[in-house]
């Protein structure tokens, strides 16, 4: 896929071939979202930063289309960035939804770890405690951790799927 960042730069997925990469679909408005990125705890933030050290590429997708709630423009989403204190790779805006629909994206969020060689080796949620607490994040199992460490220990992942929770991805009718 090729989609435009939060500074208007196109990225493609083949831009990042021979790394791990992680996908997360994002709308910011979400409850489910916001436990994530809570200023309290902070867990997306710490992820992002964790991984890119590591080496992983983290690509955050907005699906959300236009007059949809978590739409975001390009301003807007250089703006929420900074608002979230996020640190992915890059911030991608999919207002029409062809590239949320290509990996079968449901919830927000909803996440992909994809293998050097552009394999879905972990398709779904991001923990195992499907609330709106930020306060159940340090209790839960964090699938994308599990998956990740595995992964870069030279392991097999843990497991393929976990159903994904959240907020429903807010596509174009």
């Amino acid at each position: 896929f090729r989609l435009t960042d939060a500074t208007g730069t196109q990225r493609s997925l083949a831009d990042y071939k021979g790394k791990w990469v992680v996908l997360e679909w994002v709308n910011y408005d979400c409850p489910f979202v916001k436990k994530q990125y809570d200023a309290s705890h902070k867990a997306m933030q710490a992820l992002q930063q964790a991984y890119a050290a590591k080496g992983v590429v983290w690509l955050s997708i907005c699906s959300s289309a236009p007059g949809n709630q978590g739409y975001m423009s390009q301003a807007d989403a250089l703006r929420r960035l900074g608002e979230q204190g996020a640190h992915p790779t890059a911030l991608l805006l999919d207002p029409t939804g062809e590239v949320g629909h290509a990996y079968g994206a449901k919830t927000t969020p909803d996440m992909r770890v994809i293998d050097p060689q552009g394999r879905i080796v972990y398709a779904g949620a991001i923990d195992s405690i499907r609330s709106m607490n930020p306060g159940d994040v340090a209790g839960a199992t964090n699938h994308v951790v599990a998956v990740l460490d595995a992964v870069l220990a030279g392991k097999p992942a843990p497991y393929a799927s976990q159903p994904p929770y959240g907020c429903s991805v807010k596509y174009a009718k």
